[in-house]
């Protein structure tokens, strides 16, 4: 049993993207997607959370990683928010999160991904990164808290230890906001001890 982990002055939020390739700057950030976990009680809970998909700000297109997601360029063009008011209304929804003496911590898995693509949009924009410059990776803290190599800190590794934690349906996944719930659920369970209450 792993002893709980309790800091009322973070404001976890889960972050997910999907890509038209694997670096910022020459591909762009498709989707994005965060879960707000915070302590409640003795339990971290979910809380709020946004979706957007943006228009390319590049002409990028890796066809792999199109193919992961299946958002095309067409519909993006079409239908994409602009990616300055998807990243200034992240930046103000982040802020409505938090008290005074609060932060808020980006979280993903793996981080260095996901969070390399949210901080090069920010500054793109113009904005500061309201989620700072030491996002938390959750593939690190399950190294850490169940002392695994990091070719067990995966989210099979996690299903295995937390049968509690459900896996998004096949269909649904790579889709930003179905993966960022169940990296909070899995955050959640890596914090408690225990996966997510959902009463």
């Amino acid at each position: 049993m792993l002893t709980p982990i309790r800091d009322p002055g973070t404001v976890y939020v889960c972050i997910d993207i999907e890509a038209s390739g694997h670096v910022p700057s020459l591909f762009n950030m498709v989707s994005i997607a965060g879960v707000e976990v915070r302590l409640v009680g003795d339990r971290h809970r979910r809380g709020r959370s946004f979706y957007h998909e943006l228009q390319p700000v590049c002409d990028g297109f890796d066809p792999e990683a199109m193919a992961i997601h299946g958002i095309s360029e067409a519909h993006l063009r079409a239908h994409g928010k602009p990616a300055k008011a998807v990243m200034a209304d992240i930046d103000a929804w982040t802020r409505s999160l938090l008290d005074p003496e609060q932060r808020a911590l980006f979280v993903g898995h793996n981080a260095a991904f996901d969070w390399s693509f949210v901080a090069w949009y920010f500054k793109w924009a113009g904005i500061a990164n309201p989620f700072r410059y030491d996002p938390l990776d959750t593939k690190a803290l399950t190294m850490g808290r169940y002392g695994v190599v990091w070719g067990e800190s995966n989210k099979s590794g996690m299903l295995a230890r937390h049968p509690e934690l459900r896996r998004p349906d096949p269909g649904t996944e790579h889709h930003a906001l179905v993966d960022a719930e169940f990296q909070a659920d899995i955050l959640i369970a890596l914090l408690d001890g225990r996966g997510p209450d959902r009463s």
